[in-house]
């Protein structure tokens, strides 16, 4: 019997507030409701422990979302809207001076990365430990705060 980890990602979002700096003092403070899905292709339910997702610029903690203790039931994706608020504020001055620049241009690059274990019963009596791991990768516009490109491994 074939038991597989189920898909974790990020879908599309609509930016709530977004507020930037200037190239000579760049800064940004975000927020929006990021809609996290959970995608079971097994023919059982996959129970997961409460996880977190990271939100990251140039390798740099922004800020975070908490995913609850909950289950995702076969053959069905699980949808969970958290909301997230994201500041630049703790960045060290080396990623800073890239972060000018990329205002300059008008996009945001910001990558999160998340892992969820839990356990898949198939027939109420095989069960199986996956981990499910999470990487995307978006682009944000910072004059239309949309998300221009959005892609998770």
């Amino acid at each position: 019997m074939k038991f597989k980890s189920p898909k974790f990602g990020v879908g599309d979002f609509a930016v709530r507030t977004l507020t930037v700096g200037t190239q000579a003092s760049p800064s940004f403070d975000m927020s929006f409701v990021a809609p996290i899905r959970v995608k079971n292709t097994n023919w059982g339910p996959f129970k997961y422990d409460a996880s977190t997702v990271d939100f990251t610029y140039g390798g740099v903690q922004v800020g975070q979302a908490i995913i609850p203790k909950s289950k995702a039931n076969f053959k069905s994706t699980k949808k969970i809207d958290v909301n997230v608020t994201l500041s630049s504020a703790n960045l060290p001055s080396n990623i800073n001076s890239n972060l000018g620049s990329e205002l300059s241009s008008g996009v945001i690059t910001l990558t999160s990365q998340g892992e969820l274990k839990g356990k898949i019963t198939v027939m109420f009596m095989f069960k199986k430990k996956k981990t499910s791991q999470m990487n995307c990768t978006m682009a944000i516009d910072t004059t239309t705060k949309a998300v221009q490109s959005l892609s998770c491994k």
